[in-house]
């Protein structure tokens, strides 16, 4: 070991700018193989694993800048901010983690809600911010998916919701939990137009989010083993006192008891979005209808 207390030795010795370092996040290492990958690389790949096809985390606006047609993203409800109806405090005053939230995941909560276009088709589209307080929903989520919706109905267009949410947000009580029934009915509006709705439910989606307008489209697509459930495996074996099927809340699971419509991969689910929404189309506005018959 003589030669490695030689070289300790001469490391030490180094001054800081005699030393090499690597910054960090230039690598990054898959969670699922382990594969050490340069991170522009992996950006660039949409964050899917080049060896084993894991889907890691992606950013917000990442996921809009590669889902949409190149500019034709337009944010809408910058406005809407998340109060604190109940005062509630827990380990820490709510307001603190919202302001803390904010500082990380930027103001727009949990939910970024706007208009675009994929593959020429023009939508009415909302995106979940996992980091923003686990993709939590509260008050503002419930608004801004509801105007999703609403906006759909009122341009006829498709809608178009990407899911990724720990479930309602408990520091809003009730009120959080109401916005399942808000979403849900503007869904039901949407469907009443005849307007198609797709949603794509990432990993995890789970909660009141699940239980709602996440599983109520058209067409249900989920990324590769997304976990997609209610409630977490662990409390669902202690209520029900039974073990459970492997992997029954991944999406592979659900895709083969009818629970989504298909498994596609983020590196395809651009393409095939398009492709979808051109073959479901939207029925032409009543007016314009009208008037070319007269």
């Amino acid at each position: 070991m003589a030669w490695w207390r030689r070289k300790k030795q001469q490391l030490e010795t180094q001054t800081p700018e005699e030393k090499v370092s690597v910054p960090k996040g230039v690598w990054s290492k898959c969670e699922a193989c382990g594969e050490i990958t340069y991170t522009e690389e992996l950006i660039a790949n949409l964050r899917v694993c080049p060896v084993c096809g894991h889907h890691a985390p992606m950013p917000t606006a990442e996921r809009i800048e590669s889902m949409l047609d190149d500019g034709s993203w337009e944010e809408h409800d910058l406005d809407l901010r998340s109060g604190d109806p109940l005062s509630f405090t827990d380990q820490k005053p709510y307001g603190q983690r919202l302001e803390k939230a904010k500082r990380t995941a930027g103001p727009t909560d949990a939910f970024r809600s706007g208009l675009g276009s994929i593959g020429g088709v023009p939508v009415s589209a909302g995106f979940f911010a996992f980091e923003f307080m686990g993709g939590s929903m509260g008050s503002v989520v419930g608004e801004k998916v509801t105007r999703v919706f609403e906006r759909a109905l009122e341009l006829h267009r498709p809608a178009l919701v990407f899911s990724a949410s720990g479930g309602a947000r408990m520091q809003e009580g009730v009120l959080s939990l109401m916005q399942m029934a808000k979403t849900s009915a503007a869904r039901g509006r949407l469907r009443d137009a005849g307007l198609p709705y797709i949603s794509v439910v990432l990993h995890p989606t789970t909660g009141g989010v699940a239980a709602s307008f996440a599983t109520l489209g058209d067409l249900i697509i989920a990324e590769p083993k997304a976990l997609v459930g209610f409630a977490g495996p662990r409390v669902i074996m202690q209520t029900i006192g039974q073990e459970l099927p492997k992997g029954f809340q991944r999406a592979e699971f659900l895709l083969e008891h009818g629970m989504v419509d298909r498994i596609v991969s983020r590196l395809e689910m651009r393409e095939q979005l398009g492709l979808m929404l051109q073959l479901l189309g939207s029925k032409p506005k009543p007016q314009a209808s009208a008037a070319a018959s007269s």
